[in-house]
């Protein structure tokens, strides 16, 4: 009977814990403000970006003719990712390959809008790279990312 209760208060304790950190957070709000920062970002640097349907913005310079991915690929890349300040946070100095499906949402839904060979840029809301979360580094929560990516190969 006290563990019972014990685990009750327990699990009633680790419930207002995570609930109280959720309700700060008006994720409907936040896509807004950095659907505003993207079109702001995008008309005062003349990109010619186009918004897919997953709130994605994105510039493919150029389509690439070889290969298709999908969400499912591994791929190889070359890449480049700044906020929307110009502050350079990640760039690859050599190529390198992951599967699509552990990365951020923004890369998963536009890396397989190009095929090998091609050069997209993405522009991803913080819903689609890390949210409301920092993942530490040069990274702040709710930050927009600014990606340059070329597919080099798919598997």
């Amino acid at each position: 009977m006290l563990k019972t209760r014990i685990l009750l208060v327990l699990f009633a304790f680790v419930g207002v814990l995570s609930s109280c950190s959720k309700e700060d957070f008006d994720a409907e709000k936040q896509a807004a403000i950095d659907d505003k920062l993207i079109v702001d970002f995008i008309t005062q640097n003349n990109i010619p970006a186009t918004k897919h349907s997953s709130g994605l913005y994105y510039q493919i310079i150029t389509p690439g003719t070889g290969a298709s991915a999908t969400a499912a690929s591994t791929v190889g890349v070359n890449y480049e990712g700044k906020l929307l300040n110009g502050n350079q946070f990640d760039k690859s100095t050599q190529t390198v390959s992951f599967p699509l499906s552990r990365v951020i949402q923004g890369w998963t839904i536009g890396v397989p809008l190009i095929k090998a060979g091609g050069r997209i840029r993405l522009i991803v809301p913080s819903a689609l790279a890390y949210g409301n979360t920092s993942p530490g580094g040069a990274i702040p929560a709710n930050a927009v990312l600014d990606f340059t990516i070329d597919l080099v190969n798919v598997q």
